[in-house]
C-alpha cells in the first residue's frame, strides 16, 4: 500500500512522520501520525495506539501529548490515527462538534449518509495494522491501545471486542456509557440506527454487561473535567468491572480537567503500563 511521506522529524532520537493513504475501508485519504524510536537495524517494536477526542486530528496528540522521550526510552512505535474521514464528499454535520468529521465513534456507521465514509472501527482494527505492518518496523503480536474521551471509549470498545488483538487497553476521560449519555447517544443513533442490541456493541459498559472481557484497565480521570457528570460517569464503568471481576485501576486525579495538560502529564505513566505488558516475558494475555 502505498504512502506519502506529509512530513518527517528528528526526536529524541527517533523520527516523527506524518503519512497519508488511499483507504479502501473509508473511501477517502486518511492521514496518521507515526513516531518510530530509535533501534537496531531489523529490529521488532511493539506498538502503541492513541486514539483522540471529539474535534482532534493526528496532530493534537502529536504536538501536545509529550510522548516522545518516553517512547524513545522503551523503544514504543507510538501510532496516532485520525479520528474520522475528511474531505470532499464526506458527510459532516459543520454546526454539531458532536458528529461528522471529527468526531467519528469508531463506529462503522451503517445509517445514511455516515455509512458510505465512516468505517472507523474497520480501519483501526484492519486496514491501518496491515499499514503499519508493511510500512514500518513493528511487531504487530504485541500491540496495545489507549485514548482520550471518545477516543478512550474507541480503545475500550476495540479491545473488548477484538480479545486477544491488544495486549493492554488504558484510557484517559473515557466516555464509559455513550449509549445512556444524553449527549452522546444521539451521535451514536446518527451513525448506527436505534436498535439497542447494535448500540450494546459499541459501549464498553454494555459490552462488559454482556459478557466482553479484557484482562485489566488503566483509566485516568481528571475532577475538575467539566464533562465528568453527564458525560463520562467512569463510576459506571467501575462498578461494570467489579461485576465482571475485571481488574481496573480508577485513578481520580485531583484537580485536572480534559485538556492535554491532563493528558500529557499522566502519558509517561500509561506508556509505561503497556510496554510491561507488552514484554514478551510478561505472562499476561
Amino acid at each position: 500500500m502505498t504512502l506519502e511521506t506529509r512530513s518527517l522529524a528528528k526526536s529524541h532520537g527517533g523520527v516523527q512522520g506524518v503519512y497519508t493513504h488511499e483507504s479502501v475501508v473509508c473511501g477517502v485519504p486518511m492521514t496518521f501520525a507515526v513516531f518510530v524510536p530509535p533501534h537496531e537495524a531489523g529490529a521488532k517494536l511493539p506498538v502503541l495506539w492513541f486514539l483522540s477526542g471529539l474535534t482532534c486530528t493526528h496532530a493534537n496528540v502529536m504536538d501536545k501529548g509529550e510522548y516522545r522521550r518516553v517512547a524513545a526510552e522503551l523503544g514504543l512505535i507510538i501510532v496516532c490515527p485520525d479520528t474520522s474521514p475528511r474531505g470532499q464528499g464526506v458527510a459532516d454535520a459543520p454546526d454539531n462538534w458532536k458528529l461528522g468529521c471529527g468526531a467519528g465513534f469508531y463506529v462503522d456507521a451503517t445509517e445514511a449518509p455516515w455509512s458510505a465514509h465512516y468505517k472507523m472501527k474497520s480501519y483501526i482494527a484492519d486496514e491501518l495494522p496491515r499499514v503499519i505492518a508493511e510500512n514500518f518496523p513493528a511487531d504487530m503480536t504485541r500491540q496495545s491501545i489507549t485514548g482520550h474521551s471518545m477516543g478512550g471509549h474507541g480503545a475500550l470498545t476495540l479491545a473488548l471486542r477484538h480479545p486477544g488483538k491488544f495486549k493492554s487497553v488504558s484510557a484517559f476521560a473515557p466516555i464509559a456509557n455513550p449509549m445512556t449519555a444524553d449527549w452522546s447517544r444521539p451521535a451514536l443513533e446518527a451513525y448506527l440506527g436505534t436498535d439497542e442490541k447494535t448500540l450494546r456493541a459499541h459501549d464498553a459498559v454494555a459490552l462488559i454487561e454482556d459478557g466482553a472481557r479484557v484482562p485489566e484497565l488503566l483509566i485516568d480521570q481528571g475532577t475538575a473535567d467539566r464533562f465528568l457528570n453527564d458525560g463520562l460517569r467512569p463510576w459506571l464503568l467501575e462498578s461494570a468491572c467489579k461485576q465482571a471481576n475485571i481488574p481496573l485501576t480508577l485513578r481520580m486525579q485531583e484537580g485536572y480537567d480534559h485538556s492535554y495538560h491532563f493528558i500529557s502529564t499522566f502519558m509517561e505513566d500509561h506508556l509505561r503500563w503497556h510496554v510491561a505488558r507488552l514484554s514478551p516475558a510478561s505472562s499476561r494475555t
